[in-house]
């Protein structure tokens, strides 16, 4: 029963005690993810940049500080109404510039423009979206031809948790992902493991198709 409610909780905070220590959890623990995801998008000043289930904001406020030109915008989604209403108040000031538009949605579901989008980041995310290929197929969606999406994960942690029955079903596989990811339209899919302050990482990276 426990492992069925945390698994609920990291997948979709509630605003009660359970989503406010997996909030806490989120900023001390994917902080190396969130920011290496960022870095690793490469991303330019004029970019269109996603982050997919932006939790507490952490990642989606680094990115949007890069973001320095005139066309450069931000937009995080997240079906967590907890975490949408906390990264509001973490980036009010990009909000009211226009800097920044969040969405509270499903990743399967966006109110985005097809090929909108260059880069897509997100971090331990993936494994909660019930319906892989129907999100990765949305993800290919509004992504631009070449536009490059970056997943960060700690996949011993995550398998530890899947041992324990917290991620649901197979989906947290990186191969389950990497293979939804591959039959969306999306090519140059790899795996790489990445240290960075002490820390071992993976980085899932692939390219949109046209």
């Amino acid at each position: 029963m426990w492992a069925k409610k945390l698994g609920s909780q990291l997948g979709r905070p509630t605003r009660s005690v359970g989503g406010w220590l997996v909030s806490k959890l989120f900023k001390t623990r994917n902080q190396v993810l969130e920011e290496s995801a960022v870095q690793l998008c490469r991303i330019q000043p004029g970019d269109t940049v996603l982050e997919l289930g932006h939790g507490p904001g952490l990642g989606l406020e680094s990115a949007a500080k890069l973001l320095t030109g005139p066309t450069g915008h931000m937009i995080g989604v997240d079906y967590s109404e907890y975490m949408h209403q906390m990264t509001k108040e973490r980036v009010k000031e990009f909000l009211e510039s226009g800097k920044v538009t969040l969405h509270l949605c499903d990743v399967a579901a966006m109110p985005l423009e097809d090929n909108s989008v260059d880069k897509v980041f997100h971090c331990n995310c993936y494994y909660f979206w019930p319906d892989l290929r129907k999100a990765a197929s949305e993800i290919h969606r509004v992504m631009k031809p070449g536009g490059l999406i970056v997943t960060t994960l700690r996949h011993s942690h995550v398998a530890v948790l899947a041992a324990k029955q917290v991620m649901p079903g197979e989906n947290w596989r990186p191969e389950a992902y990497m293979a939804a990811l591959r039959d969306s339209g999306f090519t140059d899919i790899r795996m790489e493991d990445i240290q960075h302050r002490n820390i071992t990482f993976q980085a899932i990276y692939a390219t949109a198709l046209s």
